[in-house]
């Protein structure tokens, strides 16, 4: 017999709520993307939030931004409420979203007013102490962007460009300019975060620390072209996309160099993540997302002797 799919998560009146405290915290915060894993990060900044930790600067890409927007809004168990909720609704995830949106996440419908969910606090989401950066790439240059809220409502459009995935969205076009996922070009945006000299930098990871991803061979590169296939206007963007494991893997190993260094602190799943890109399951969702909650309280302790550690 199939298996039923609930249209939302069953625990969902259970999800903690709240609203953070104005107590900023010093440092950077990454988050990385890949699409519904990104509820494994929502549960993580819901604990952040419960737990007095609001970082100044965040860096979000691909569903890291989205997520980020909640987090400096200071509303806990949004993020979670809208992907646990609307999951199954063509206007977010769907055909209605790519009607409206030439792509398949409903960017409209999650910046409106959503019924059962509590509105956005624009006004603490746009206070000038906290920073948020969305990573986007850019389909000229095969390389990554790094954009800033302070661009007002154009912010918009690059968190939009920022979740949009390459071959089931079009390019977002951006004061001229065509982009598109920004995990395209940088899956982990700590590097950014290095070099901006942020004395102390959290990493939040969508995959175990483990997880790699496969490397196709030359001969499987010759045979599978997607890139070309799809963006042969822009070589510098398929070149970007056929490097895109590779930089990935390597950014992976670099992260657990920095982590036993001290440099860097990660929070990670400590259970290998089952989760698809486009996982429909909402109770999968719904142990993911509590995942991340538990994780990220488990290390509370560790995290803040990191903060305090000179």
């Amino acid at each position: 017999m199939k298996k039923k799919i609930l249209k939302k998560y069953s625990g969902i009146d259970q999800l903690p709520s709240g609203t953070a405290s104005e107590q900023i915290t010093e440092g950077c915060l990454v988050l990385e993307g890949g699409a519904f894993r990104g509820v494994y990060t929502n549960g993580v900044l819901d604990a952040l939030m419960e737990h007095d930790l609001n970082f100044r600067t965040t860096i979000g890409v691909s569903a890291g931004s989205l997520t980020a927007m909640n987090y400096l809004s200071g509303q806990i168990g949004r993020s979670a409420r809208m992907n646990l909720r609307y999951r199954h609704d063509s206007r977010y995830v769907g055909a209605k979203a790519i009607r409206n949106n030439q792509g398949l996440i409903g960017f409209d419908f999650l910046f409106s007013r959503l019924p059962f969910i509590p509105r956005m606090d624009w006004k603490r989401f746009r206070s000038p102490e906290r920073e948020l950066y969305a990573v986007v790439t850019n389909l000229q240059t095969g390389k990554p962007e790094y954009l800033e809220k302070s661009m007002g409502e154009d912010f918009l459009t690059a968190v939009s460009a920022s979740s949009s995935m390459p071959y089931i969205s079009m390019p977002v076009m951006l004061r001229n300019t065509p982009y598109l996922d920004g995990g395209c070009s940088c899956k982990i945006p700590y590097e950014w975060a290095l070099a901006q000299e942020f004395p102390k930098i959290i990493v939040v990871r969508t995959r175990s620390r483990q997880f790699r991803k496969k490397i196709r061979s030359d001969q499987e590169n010759h045979k599978i072209r997607m890139p070309e296939l799809f963006y042969k206007n822009y070589p510098n963007f398929v070149s970007a996309l056929l490097r895109s494991n590779e930089e990935y893997n390597a950014q992976c190993d670099a992260l657990e160099i920095l982590e036993q260094q001290g440099r860097i602190f990660v929070i990670a799943p400590s259970q290998e993540v089952t989760v698809s890109r486009l996982e429909k399951d909402m109770e999968k969702l719904g142990n993911l997302y509590y995942l991340g909650y538990q994780d990220a309280n488990a290390q509370i302790a560790d995290l803040k002797a990191y903060l305090e550690k000179s």
